[in-house]
């Protein structure tokens, strides 16, 4: 039996007591401190998928983020609430009057974790050297780097170069970054770039030390050594995480605490859903994220009654998420997609209210425009929504494209595919079972279903082993660009032999990838967002991808959670995170 996997909340609370020790003047588990919060107490959280890595510039879904967040920490983070940006490793910074450089100051107070890696195993002050060292590393081209391309690609000045030297087995350095002193960074970029704070925020650009890529290689994918509230202390791949409170953490709180809250996390790996929610019911964990809408009902009962029921053990807590899910074509893997007139079809031939609003029971919003989700902050920004034109429901069109493409009635078509992820309950199969359908009723196509686990899925894309697939993009920062970097030209590689990293569709359109570099130039905001709709409507008219819905986060968490706000990026922040004892609740009136 795995001894891990049953580790209870007594016997975790023994092994944090007992193993790393608090510093002089920690505060007693589950003491009340300054300002109202609480010291101590363990987080439990579930993944339903198991981690790829957690190496920086490896992570490319939303699980090993969650976790990854929680150890290492970039020059800037966002706030979990409004994800509004906050200086962290770095300080401070200046910026010139062209927005082509930036002077950040770091923080004279951080440490990377204790680890093996360093001499006696203890952790050694952040340097401004390591920040460039880390900006190199996400520009070094490797198997194991996602991250590039949505990142300092055509940002830093000599990225690019740096990457296709690399490419070649050449060592280059980043010469866009300079090292002024030990606390202090130049960051030179190719032109003006309104998003490149927010670019510092993501994982590529998280901090860890030269020692630990030395020491663990390709093994960084689990052993995570970095700056952030809290270090892991075991991994048992597939079963749990267990982290620990990060003692010489650099934050306090406003009220001089010490940060964090926490004694650690426990991260577990339930992949059954209904199974999940019963851990969650019987209090075994401490949160839950997203419930399955054909699961709700049987568990709860109805939505409305549990968020207005004040009795609850739980709070349902809900937002608006960037997150697009959709269906995408590999253009160059299969001749029928290669075809416009084909991907037109399979769009105008799909029903998205209906979906929306039966298939997921409002759990999201049909997806009218296109990739970017219809988001009230974008949109009183300047986002022009109202001029871009998505796809409605059209049979007859379609049926008419499907005989421009020459497979009248669907005649002569050959069946294709559908490869979704498995994970998050049933929600996935009901989304393709009701898409397939919908092809087969209104164009005649005959359509397969095939499930697999999700880092299978992934490599699968990336390796044009699938050409008609499942995808969810969630926003890397809070801003429509972030959605465009998965249709640039350049991101696609000569061959399909080669893996694609971000462009999973293999398209390519040159007036797409102008008016995008344009964007980026342009300091007008709302100039910059036509700029961006003009290039999404490239691509809608193209229609490399079917949009299906905006998606929505949503959460169940016990009352006794507290400071672990909803945002549109389901950005986790624990760092504040705390946990009420049980003999401090509110008493229930």
């Amino acid at each position: 039996m795995n001894k891990i996997g049953i580790i209870t909340s007594f016997s975790l609370a023994l092994i944090f007591s007992s193993c790393g020790g608090g510093s002089k003047g920690d505060e007693k588990s589950g003491s009340e401190l300054k300002g109202g919060a609480f010291a101590g107490g363990i987080l439990r959280v579930n993944e339903v998928e198991n981690i790829k890595s957690l190496m920086p510039i490896s992570i490319n879904e939303q699980n090993s983020y969650h976790i990854a967040t929680q150890v290492y920490e970039g020059l800037v983070k966002y706030n979990h609430t409004d994800l509004s940006l906050k200086p962290c490793i770095a300080k401070s910074w200046d910026v010139n009057a062209d927005q082509t450089e930036y002077v950040f100051h770091l923080r004279s107070n951080v440490v990377f974790h204790n680890d093996p890696c360093f001499p006696e195993s203890k952790g050694r002050k952040v340097l401004a050297s390591d920040v460039k060292y880390c900006l190199e590393m996400a520009c070094t081209a490797g198997p194991n780097n996602n991250q590039f391309e949505v990142t300092l690609k055509d940002r830093i000045e000599g990225a690019n170069e740096c990457f296709e030297a690399t490419k070649n087995g050449k060592t280059a350095e980043l010469k866009g970054v300079t090292v002024i002193n030990d606390t202090t960074l130049k960051i030179k970029l190719y032109g003006p770039d309104a998003c490149f704070l927010s670019i510092l925020a993501m994982p590529g650009c998280y901090i860890y030390p030269k020692e630990a890529v030395a020491k663990y290689g390709n093994d960084m994918r689990v052993k995570a050594v970095g700056t952030g509230p809290f270090y892991i202390e075991n991994v048992k791949e597939g079963d749990v995480i267990i982290m620990k409170k990060n003692q010489n953490y650099w934050a306090v709180d406003e009220n001089d605490n010490k940060l964090p809250y926490l004694d650690g996390i426990k991260w577990t790996f339930i992949k059954e859903k209904k199974t999940e929610i019963l851990e969650f019911k019987r209090g075994n964990l401490d949160m839950m994220y997203r419930i399955p809408v054909e699961m709700f009902g049987e568990i709860f009962g109805k939505l409305e009654d549990a968020k207005n029921n004040k009795e609850n053990e739980f709070q349902i807590i809900n937002s608006v998420a960037l997150n697009t899910f959709l269906l995408g074509f590999n253009i160059q893997a299969n001749p029928v997609f290669a075809k416009k007139e084909v991907r037109l079809a399979f769009n105008y031939a799909i029903d998205r209210h209906k979906i929306a609003d039966f298939t997921i029971q409002g759990e999201g919003e049909s997806a009218d425009y296109g990739a970017v989700p219809k988001y009230e902050v974008f949109e009183k920004a300047g986002y022009p929504y109202s001029k871009i034109k998505g796809y409605t429901f059209d049979p007859a069109k379609a049926k008419e494209l499907m005989k421009q493409a020459g497979y009248a009635d669907g005649k002569g078509f050959p069946e294709v595919t559908l490869e979704i992820n498995s994970g998050g309950g049933d929600r996935n199969i009901l989304v393709a079972e009701v898409i397939k359908s919908m092809l087969e009723e209104n164009i005649k196509v005959k359509v397969n279903i095939n499930t697999v686990p999700f880092p299978e899925h992934i490599e699968n894309m990336q390796t044009a082993k699938t050409d008609f697939f499942r995808y969810g993009w969630i926003a890397d920062y809070p801003d429509p660009e972030s959605f465009m970097p998965l249709f640039i030209s350049t991101s696609v590689p000569k061959t399909l032999q080669e893996k694609s990293y971000l462009n999973i569709f293999r398209y390519k359109n040159a007036k797409f990838d102008s008016l995008v570099k344009v964007s980026r130039k342009e300091a007008d905001k709302v100039k910059r967002f036509d700029l961006l709709a003009q290039a999404e409507q490239v691509v809608l008219d193209d229609a490399p991808f079917m949009p299906i819905f905006y998606d929505e986060n949503f959460r169940l968490e016990h009352n006794n959670v507290r400071n672990l706000p909803e945002n549109a990026m389901n950005f986790m922040d624990m760092t504040t995170t705390y946990l009420i004892p049980p003999d401090k609740m509110p008493k229930k009136k």
